[in-house]
């Protein structure tokens, strides 16, 4: 009984952290009972993590620049334009996409700290800012693709990180081994990790859960983790795609989570003028949010580019929408700093699981954007509602 009241407490205490997770397992509970258990098919698992992966790449970057109290529109087109960049240099100057790939996403850096310039040393306002960089760079995809107006794509190693998977050592019973080997290492990591930041709190006094609770966490999130990979590695294991995610959470977490330029970003989305008064440079935490906004739409790009083998001109169109709306699924906080790199995925997953689950259902694309909007609404609303909370 003490043990069900504890997590209960749990629960309510840290109600914008568990709130996603439960939103997303009554999701799939919903889909998987209404489709007969094909919403959770490796296949359809397989192409749910690999649409939303250009999506969640945004959405991390999204989180941090809401977290220091700015906005990004232009991050959609930003990524079709450069996307099509992408295209243009593979196919028209036959350049290595070794060599590419790093140009575009050093491009993307430029174009954030030229938004850095205006927004933190000049002080206009980031919305406009962004709104400005959204019709210029509609305007130059629309440019560059005029001529063709699909630029198609043959080059193998780039199609490849959008549809591409690992390759597999062996087949064990019909399941790609080098998936599973993956997904056991990525267990045992997250047991690492969560013992270490449990033995570090207690070292300093800091309040912990118990250790019953504490270990139905890892068994429960363990379980999940196990699930998805058994899932992936009865289909084709884990995609390029997928791999690049998780890699990008796994540098953000870090960076947001142990790192004194994390703390400074949260610090600064807490509270920008006693940040500035305690030693903080605002300014050049805004340089580096933008730059790795831009850098990251850059890599939406290049995965988006690359899972369509071509470059359009509608390329791009509602990714910022997207983006935001994963952020605050995710539990980022409308007010700044608050907002996990971790939920940001959560949230595009969540986003890209309606989405899935609808068009399994067979729902009209009009009412698609109706539910979509009221997830939406229903994050923010939420976030204000457990503010208030807090503060009484």
């Amino acid at each position: 009984m003490d043990l069900l009241k504890e997590g209960k407490n749990l629960v309510k205490l840290n109600i914008r952290e568990y709130g996603m997770y439960i939103a997303l397992f009554v999701i799939i509970l919903i889909f998987t009972i209404l489709t007969d258990g094909l919403f959770i098919s490796s296949r359809n698992i397989s192409n749910l993590l690999d649409s939303a992966g250009y999506i969640a790449v945004l959405a991390v970057g999204m989180t941090l620049v809401i977290v220091i109290r700015h906005i990004d529109l232009s991050v959609g087109f930003l990524a079709g334009f450069l996307g099509a960049i992408t295209a243009i240099l593979l196919t028209q100057y036959e350049l290595s996409v070794w060599l590419v790939i790093p140009i575009i996403l050093i491009l993307g850096i430029l174009i954030g700290l030229v938004y850095g310039l205006l927004i933190a040393k000049i002080g206009v306002p980031s919305f406009v800012v962004t709104l400005a960089g959204m019709l210029i760079f509609r305007g130059a995809l629309l440019q560059v693709t005029e001529k063709t107006g699909t630029i198609i794509i043959k080059d193998e190693q780039f199609n490849a990180i959008g549809n591409g998977f690992i390759p597999s050592i062996m087949e064990l019973n019909g399941l790609h081994l080098l998936t599973l080997l993956i997904g056991l290492v990525g267990i045992l990591l997250f047991i690492y990790n969560e013992i270490t930041i449990r033995r570090n709190k207690m070292n300093y006094g800091f309040e912990v859960m118990s250790g019953s609770i504490f270990s139905i966490k890892l068994i429960f999130i363990s379980a999940i983790i196990a699930y998805i990979t058994w899932i992936l590695a009865g289909y084709n294991g884990f995609s390029w795609t997928v791999i690049i995610v998780v890699a990008v959470v796994v540098i953000y977490h870090f960076l947001t989570t142990k790192t004194v330029l994390g703390r400074h970003i949260y610090a600064v989305g807490s509270n920008p003028e006693a940040a500035h008064l305690s030693g903080i440079s605002v300014k050049k935490i805004t340089f580096i949010v933008f730059g790795s906004m831009a850098m990251l739409a850059a890599l939406s790009g290049i995965l988006f580019t690359s899972r369509l083998q071509s470059a359009t001109t509608t390329a791009g169109t509602l990714f910022e929408l997207d983006a935001i709306a994963a952020a605050y699924v995710g539990g980022v906080s409308a007010a700044g700093g608050v907002g996990k790199v971790t939920g940001a995925i959560i949230g595009a997953i969540v986003m890209a699981s309606l989405s899935s689950g609808m068009n399994l259902l067979g729902i009209g694309i009009s009412y698609q954007y109706i539910i979509r909007g009221t997830v939406l609404a229903v994050a923010v609303i939420f976030d204000v509602m457990t503010r208030k909370e807090q503060r009484a």
